[in-house]
């Protein structure tokens, strides 16, 4: 049971999913689709409790893949009918999403909420019972774990602890002003693991980059979770002498990791890198084996590559999208759900020795903006992470993009035109004046342009935050 301030959690249902969790991650493909499709078609009764699916289905249950896919837009503005609890209203989870010091804290006692970013042009609402946690922190603990240790630790015989994740000191670097997933679920094992709690913590990138870095000296992680522009930034922290910090492994994901990162990353720490890729829409989608390569968790969660026109891309092509069904989350179902990226598919077998399938992904991959510092001969480093949180926070636009032209001036495209568009961009160009100030830039310019097409990335998503050739 839970209570109104006690963390969404189900010891029996956290058992059983993590046992199933472990014995798919070595299973062959055939039991493996099994299960997806056995799930399958569980989502698929227990979507008729939601009165948009009904309509959807018109009567009898069909096959998956006469299903028409769904996109993020569709579904917010029926979320009321959407979920298949009539106690979760939009309207309610709103007012309470707006409250950051609320990250973590139980919906009516029972349900996990989050917000995602306006990646895709507009934030949604995510909303999870305790048998999806138990799924998602089932595969965190046994799959996306960082890689054990050469010589277990002599306190931690059995490598207990671990597992528990209570060995290692873990900073989650990130965005930490929201009820964005990945702070609400860290906070939420806090919560439920006194031991947990006692070693890891969160980092907010926002902060001026010297306060962050005296921040981690004083902590010493061990395992450090960021984003790859953020690692970067670190790394150059590193080699600067500025960051003492030395992580057995630095785990990163939500944006595209490239070769050049992961290599630097790893050469200056002296760390193991693990990958991982996860939306709001499914935590914890694929992760990174000792191979370098990435498996989606295909027992819990179904991708479809597919084209334009939402018809299959063999494997070996990138797709123009990914169509995602949850397998977990039957208060919200997510079924055939137009995510955006776009992926290639490799298919099964690994010389890991799971048969979960191998993917590549092509996600977003912003630029990091450099502007003169105060300090003479200096700069500073303004993370696409912390500008696109700046302006979804503050300045209340999710469809933008950000370009950065000369040293120290910033431009501002939205597709609007109209008045509320221009008072957006002057909430924004205060917002980030103030921002940059805070970090220790000298003041920038920023200036709007209106009725902008917000240009796409080959990922499919949109370039929010980029550089002009000569800035």
């Amino acid at each position: 049971m839970t209570t109104a301030h006690a963390p969404v959690f189900d010891a029996l249902h956290l058992q059983s999913a993590a046992q199933d969790v472990m014995l798919a991650t070595h299973a062959p493909a055939w039991l493996i689709r099994q299960r997806q499709q056995t799930r399958v078609q569980q989502l698929l009764q227990a979507a008729r409790g939601s009165a948009l699916y009904r309509e959807r289905m018109d009567g009898d249950t069909p096959a998956l893949e006469r299903m028409a896919p769904v996109r993020r837009a569709e579904l917010m503005a029926r979320f009321d009918d959407w979920v298949t609890d009539p106690a979760l209203r939009l309207d309610e989870l709103r007012a309470f999403t707006l409250d950051a010091s609320r990250a973590g804290q139980p919906w009516l006692g029972r349900y996990v909420v989050w917000e995602s970013s306006g990646t895709s042009g507009m934030p949604g609402i995510f909303v999870q019972d305790a048998r999806a946690m138990a799924v998602y922190d089932a595969i965190e603990a046994t799959r996306h774990r960082p890689p054990a240790r050469a010589t277990p630790l002599p306190f931690d015989p059995f490598g207990a602890l671990q597992l528990l994740g209570a060995a290692d000191r873990h900073a989650l670097v990130t965005a930490t002003g929201g009820h964005f997933a990945s702070v609400v679920s860290f906070e939420r094992l806090r919560a439920i693991n006194p031991w947990v709690a006692a070693s890891s913590r969160s980092f907010c990138v926002m902060q001026p980059v010297d306060e962050l870095v005296a921040q981690l000296n004083h902590f010493q992680p061990t395992v450090l979770a960021t984003y790859p522009t953020a690692a970067a930034l670190l790394a150059d922290e590193a080699e600067a002498g500025r960051l003492r910090i030395r992580p057995r492994c630095v785990m990163m994901g939500g944006e595209t990791l490239s070769h050049a990162v992961r290599e630097r990353v790893a050469r200056v720490f002296g760390a193991s890198v693990r990958a991982s890729y996860g939306t709001s829409e499914f935590l914890p989608i694929a992760w990174e084996c000792a191979h370098g390569h990435l498996h989606v968790n295909a027992d819990w969660v179904l991708l479809e590559p597919v084209d334009d026109c939402h018809q299959p891309v063999p494997a070996g092509e990138r797709s123009h999208t990914v169509l995602l069904t949850n397998l977990a989350n039957r208060v919200q179902p997510l079924i055939r759900y137009d995510l955006g990226d776009r992926i290639t598919w490799h298919g099964e077998g690994c010389a890991c020795g799971s048969h979960l399938p191998v993917i590549e992904v092509e996600g977003r991959s912003d630029d990091v903006m450099r502007v003169p510092a105060r300090r003479a001969g200096e700069q500073v480093s303004l993370l696409p992470l912390a500008l696109c949180t700046v302006l979804e926070e503050e300045g209340g636009v999710f469809d933008f993009q950000l370009r950065q032209q000369g040293p120290n001036t910033l431009v501002l495209r939205l597709p609007g035109s109209d008045a509320a568009a221009a008072a957006a961009v002057e909430r924004c160009r205060l917002a980030l004046q103030d921002f940059a100030q805070r970090q220790g830039a000298e003041p920038i310019r920023v200036l709007g342009e209106l009725g902008c097409a917000v240009p796409r990335g080959r990922s499919g998503k949109a370039c929010r935050v980029a550089l002009d050739a000569a800035a």
